[in-house]
Parts: structure tokens; sequence; C-alpha cells
């Protein structure tokens, strides 16, 4: 049976687009992309220089039924209209994160994709990387035992990112939002779903000035919160802690903390941000960490990776793996958090989602034959 590949475009041009672009171009036959839009002409005219890709029109994009994933990389706040629009013409539609800024309007966008069966799927995609894939593989095997606790700890600076990236000091673009939500991917996909949350959240110094030279000391307003901390506690009984303060240092590389204690073990997981990364674990009786053997796919960055399970997903009649289940409830998970901080009430979850399988072992990239990665999702 020969497989068709699946014709993308792309919503937004700006700079994560090359990332996905790059992927997306070389990285998947089952791929074929072929558009970009852009409200600004000038990013949509880089992209077909460097990419090959055609200059389109959003309307040109909803009115081609060639067209069956639409890839939508606009900033958080313009995800809901977007996405919105493009599920209502017919499209199956793969979202950079979060799916939306706010809780009813990703319900909203979940209810319409089911009533129209259509694929939505959600970044971020990185638990499909060879790190989390192996750090599932730990849990799963039994090697850690029962995983009582989890812990996840990350810190930047928000002077740097709200500077260099404006969505980030806007909401929906919250520490948490922006970068806890994958070390929350991370564990939801090992640990399962969360059944009730407690938290507190800070905005901290909301009056800024900036500091670049082109527009130096014009004051601006962090409009998010800054400082994110939770409890979780997940169906299978695991307890978590997550702290995400983007009022610290940011360093190269980052060195965010993903550990889960088991009975038997403790495992530390890699930067959830990549797809690649050690993972190391201390068995009982043990006193040094040492580092388990990948043997999953994708241990380069591959952004859009959840773009081509997904269009595998299609072609093979199955439910992709960061589907808009998950993705809705991660975004939840992190929405309780800041509901807790704000009536000081631990906050149950209404939704919850099914453990997809893990990606087959033994497809590594590290081979003589190029395509084996790309065996492991259509699979």
């Amino acid at each position: 049976m020969k497989i068709q590949p699946v014709k993308v475009a792309l919503v937004g041009c700006g700079g994560i687009s090359n990332a996905y672009l790059g992927t997306m171009k070389s990285k998947f036959k089952i791929l074929d992309v072929v558009g970009g839009y852009d409200r600004n002409p000038d990013k949509v005219k880089d992209k077909v220089e460097k990419f090959g890709i055609k200059a389109m029109t959003f309307e040109e994009i909803l009115a081609d039924d060639s067209i069956e994933i639409v890839v939508n990389l606009t900033a958080p706040t313009g995800h809901y209209g977007v996405i919105k629009k493009l599920l209502e013409a017919g499209k199956n539609v793969y979202t950079e994160k979060v799916m939306t800024v706010e809780l009813e309007h990703a319900a909203e966008l979940v209810k319409i994709a089911k009533e129209k069966n259509l694929y939505l799927g959600a970044a971020p995609d990185t638990f499909l990387g060879a790190a989390a894939q192996t750090a599932r593989y730990v849990v799963e095997s039994g090697m850690i035992g029962e995983v009582t606790s989890c812990v996840s700890i990350l810190t930047r600076d928000s002077e740097i990112f709200s500077r260099a990236f404006p969505f980030t000091a806007r909401p929906g673009g919250g520490i948490g939002f922006d970068v806890g939500i994958y070390s929350i991917t991370a564990l939801l996909s090992i640990l399962g779903p969360v059944k009730e949350v407690s938290g507190v959240t800070r905005m901290r110094n909301p009056e800024r000035k900036n500091f670049a030279l082109e527009n130096f000391g014009e004051p601006f307003q962090i409009e998010c919160e800054n400082l994110m901390a939770g409890t979780l506690q997940f169906e299978s009984g695991t307890v978590g802690n997550v702290l995400f303060d983007a009022n610290s240092i940011f360093t190269v590389p980052e060195r965010p903390v993903l550990t889960l204690h088991g009975t038997m073990g403790v495992m530390y997981m890699a930067d959830p941000d990549h797809f690649g990364g050690e993972v190391k674990v201390i068995l009982k009786g043990g006193n040094e960490p040492f580092a388990m053997q990948q043997s999953h796919a994708f241990t380069e960055e591959y952004r859009g990776l959840g773009v081509a399970e997904m269009a595998w997903s299609m072609r093979l009649g199955r439910k992709n793996r960061a589907n808009k289940e998950m993705a809705y409830h991660a975004l939840e998970v992190l929405h309780r958090i800041v509901q807790s901080s704000e009536t000081g009430v631990n906050q149950k979850l209404e939704s919850t989602f099914e453990k997809m399988p893990p990606i087959p072992r033994g497809y590594s990239g590290q081979t003589y034959f190029e395509f084996m990665e790309e065996m492991g999702i259509a699979q």
C-alpha cells in the first residue's frame, strides 16, 4: 500500500517557523509543505526563499481542499481566532503551544474538532523525543519501582525574555504557560492525568524599562505571572511539585530539574524543552547515577515532529499522540494552579485524557538507514 504524503501549510512565519520548516521539509516523507501565510509579507518572502514554499493568503489556505493540515505558529493571543476559522473550514490543525490563552476557548476548539471529526494537535511535542521516551521506558519497565513523587524546577530572566520575545510579557506567555508546559507535558506523558492541584503565582515588578538601544528607557508592562509554584496530585497517586521562576537567571545551556522518585530508584530527566539529552538513574543500593542507553528515535531538535506523527495518524486512522485532549489537560493544569492561587483553595481538574502508546524502541537514527526514525512514528 502506497501512502500519499499529507499537504501542509503554515499560518505564521515568525522565528519559530524556521525550526518547523527545517524539520518538516527535510526529515519526514509523510509531509509535503506547500505554502505559508503571515500578516507581514516580508516574513513570508523569507520562507519562500529559504524553504521553497509558496506565499499564500489566509483565504487561499482555507479554500485549498488539497491542504489537509495547517500548522498554526501565530502568537498565543491569536490562537483561538485562527484555529477556530481553520476548524470551521474543515482543516486539521496542529498548533504551537499553548492551544489558547483562555481555557474556555480551548474547550470550544476541542468541541468543534470532535464534532467535525478533525485532528487538533498541539505542541509541545518534545515528549515524543528520545529523552522523554527513554524516561517513559524506564518507568514502565519498573526499573525505579512505583513513582511516588516528582519535581520540576526551572528558572529564566524575564528582563531578558520580555524584551527579546514580547509575547512572554502578555497573557498566555508567562513562565508557566510558555516554558513550564514542557515539564507538565513530559510528566503527563509518563504519569498520566492530574486530578487536583494547589498553587501560588506572582507577578513581580510588573513595571519595567527597556534597555535595548533602539528604545532605551521606554517603559513596558508585564501582564502575566512570572512565578508559578504548584503541587500536583496525579490520578496514579504520584505527588508532584513544580516551580517556574522567571525572576532569576538564564543560563546557556539551561539547567532545569525534572526528577522522578520511585520506590526502587530515582530518575533524572533531560531538559524537556529538547528532544534529546541524557536520562540518568540511581537504583536502590547505589550512590552514583548512570546514563541510560537511548534506543528511541529523535535525539536531535525535531520541532514539527508532532505534525509528522499526526500526519501518519491520519493516514493510518488512529489517534495522534500530541492530541487535543492531552494538550487541553496540560493547559487546564496551569489554569487551575493560577485559580488556586487566586482563591486559596485546591482545584480539581475537570478534564482527563488517555495515555497514548509510546514510540516503539529501536528506531534510532544512529544507523545506516536515514529513514529509520520516521518508521518509529509510522506505528
